[in-house]
């Protein structure tokens, strides 16, 4: 026995020996929007190279974290100076002169209320690792401990990694563990509730008396359930949703916490859009819903498997410096799309009518975008970082969001399996046996995933995985109409004036258009983005007229419209086209039959 004990010690000490990254962050001033941080980096040779990450995994945009630097210092253990140069954008050169550590200080600003960003003002920091922490090039391995300072008014710190030994400690045992965790600190009500034998925090930064936080942890925890049932369990010790209240939206996962931005005023708000406007190929108005926060709630926690456990193989191990492509961004963020509203109406947070709504609103924007006529969803995956976050007024004339047209092919695709089948196996089944097959750090390639759902379908998908993921062919929709007895309403009201314009709604007082859709008449007529509408046919026409206004004229005809380009008047012949609205809402047949009932609710409630 005492042998053993001997060789407990030895083993431990051995661990407490090895090197570590040691981070203290300080909050001098917060209303500056600074961090400052201090780090201690293991040397032992005459020159260190430090690196910040230009991107964050789950975010597919090279950002340039470096820019909010500043400030940079190096010094020995004894506190004397050390010579560092900067050798790339985002690396930073640190000659040690032979010490066996050297310790780093230098600022970031944080004033990016994006959840690929950080923030930091006199209420509240919240802190993503990638734009925070430099590290040694080569040390990712390493342990890292994260130690705060927190301003006096400031009492809460909250993180999905391990705590530390100290208050407001955390340690990472990686460089990776370390990017995918982001902290807290401030006041924020921080609710706990537990699914599965498992901790689970949502901290709503901003609560006040509009947003009932207890109400909104038990629908959370019903989403939570969901998955636990339909994965057998939860991966982890505990998990936080960082849910920010601040106006700003978005949401990104991360390895056992989200970070969610939202509207103080969604959880009290059941509208979901505003009302259409009278030209179908101009966008609806979306508005921050009670619904549309729980959409974001699981959307992002599924990613806790579907991404961050089951991953495309590109995506791993990561390079933090430069862009990581992948083609399976369809399934990495549209599939994830489709199980957000399913996981709702499955929990009891949405009806049959609203999981229909959510799936005909990504069918009807997939097919009303000339850009999926252009680019194949796997081609707009591969483009991500030069392409969904980067738009134009014409990227919807040219690409695709990998998000919709993602989500419409894992509706038609768990249709048609679960027809191959005779309702027996579904996509439930290939994400179940994908995390088994490829989970953890072994990733799958495109043609493995494929293969799996061939396999769970007892069919060969190939040919319709290479139409649906490589080539723009129209989608079919009527595999999965036939199995769950619905139909695309029929189209309603008379036809309406269709123009291809939108305008933009930051120039009161004055029409000018911000988009054009290809193949409608003021696209083939020449307007341009940022031309103004000023009259038609010789009449003035104002804002609050547009495009109603248009209505005075008989289909078939041509009107002239004066419009101000680069200041420069002139007119363009518009042809006044009405079009029938093309329906793509989804509702039960009236003549449904009774299985096709039964596969109704049996895809909604397993």
């Amino acid at each position: 026995m005492t042998r053993r004990l001997l060789l407990f010690f030895a083993i431990t000490a051995g661990a407490l020996a090895q090197p570590a990254v040691r981070y203290t962050l300080r909050f001098p001033q917060p209303h500056t929007h600074y961090v400052e941080v201090a780090a201690e980096f293991p040397a032992g040779k005459p020159e260190v190279e430090l690196y910040m990450p230009v991107w964050t995994p789950g975010s597919y945009l090279v950002r340039e974290y470096s820019r909010f630097v500043e400030d940079f210092r190096a010094r020995n253990p004894q506190g004397q100076e050390l010579r560092w140069e900067k050798t790339r954008k985002n690396r930073w050169k640190v000659f040690t002169g032979g010490a066996p550590e050297i310790r780093v200080s230098y600022r970031v600003y944080a004033r990016d209320m994006a959840v690929q960003g950080n923030w930091v003002d006199a209420s509240f920091a919240m802190l993503n690792g990638a734009p925070t922490f430099l590290t040694p090039v080569g040390g990712g391995r390493l342990r890292h401990e994260v130690r705060l300072e927190l301003p006096a008014a400031w009492k809460k710190s909250i993180s999905g990694m391990k705590e530390g030994s100290a208050p407001h400690s955390w340690v990472a045992e990686d460089y990776d563990e370390l990017v995918d965790c982001p902290i807290y600190a401030g006041n924020a009500p921080i609710h706990e509730f537990t699914v599965a034998g498992r901790r689970h925090f949502l901290v709503n930064e901003g609560e006040g008396p509009w947003w009932d936080g207890p109400a909104s942890a038990r629908d959370v925890a019903k989403i939570v359930e969901v998955y636990a049932k339909m994965f057998g369990g939860l991966p982890y010790e505990k998990y936080v949703f960082f849910n920010l209240l601040t106006g700003a939206g978005g949401g990104l996962e991360h390895r056992n916490s989200t970070w969610m931005n939202t509207s103080r005023w969604a959880y009290g708000n059941t509208q979901d859009t505003e009302p259409g406007p009278p030209d179908p190929s101009a966008p609806r108005v979306r508005r921050p819903t009670r619904l549309g926060w729980l959409g974001l709630v699981s959307h992002e926690f599924f990613h806790l498997w579907n991404v961050k456990r089951l991953r495309p193989v590109e995506l791993g191990p990561f390079d933090y410096e430069n862009e990581n492509y992948t083609r399976s961004l369809w399934l990495a963020e549209g599939v994830t799309s489709y199980y957000g509203p399913l996981a709702l109406a499955r929990a009891g947070l949405s009806n049959e009518q609203q999981f229909l709504q959510a799936m005909s609103q990504a069918i009807g924007q997939l097919q009303s975008t000339p850009g999926r006529l252009v680019t194949p969803v796997e081609q707009a995956s591969f483009d991500a970082w030069i392409g969904l976050y980067r738009t134009t007024e014409n990227s919807p004339n040219t690409t695709i969001s990998y998000y919709t047209k993602g989500q419409v092919i894992g509706l038609v695709l768990d249709a048609k399996i679960r027809r191959l089948t005779g309702g027996q196996r579904s996509l439930d089944d290939v994400m179940r046996a994908a995390l088994q097959r490829y989970g953890g750090t072994r990733g799958y390639t495109p043609e493995q995933f494929r293969a799996l759902c061939s396999e769970v379908a007892g069919a060969d998908l190939s040919g319709w995985f290479r139409r649906a993921l490589e080539t723009t062919e129209e989608l079919d929709y009527a595999e999965m109409l036939d199995w769950f007895g619905l139909r695309f309403r029929p189209p309603q009201g008379r036809p309406q004036i269709v123009t291809g314009i939108s305008v933009a709604a930051n120039t009161p007082g004055r029409i000018v258009i911000s988009g054009l859709r290809r193949g409608t008449p003021a696209y083939e007529a020449g307007f341009n983005v940022d031309d103004e509408i000023l009259a038609v046919n010789g009449f003035r026409v104002r804002p609050e007229q547009w495009p109603l206004f248009l209505e005075n004229f008989r289909p078939g005809s041509t009107v002239e419209v004066l419009i101000a380009r680069r200041d420069q008047l002139m007119t363009l012949r518009l042809p006044i086209e009405a079009r029938t609205p093309e329906s793509w809402t989804l509702e039960v047949r009236p003549d449904a039959t009774p299985e096709q009932k039964a596969r109704l609710a049996a895809w909604l409630h397993p």
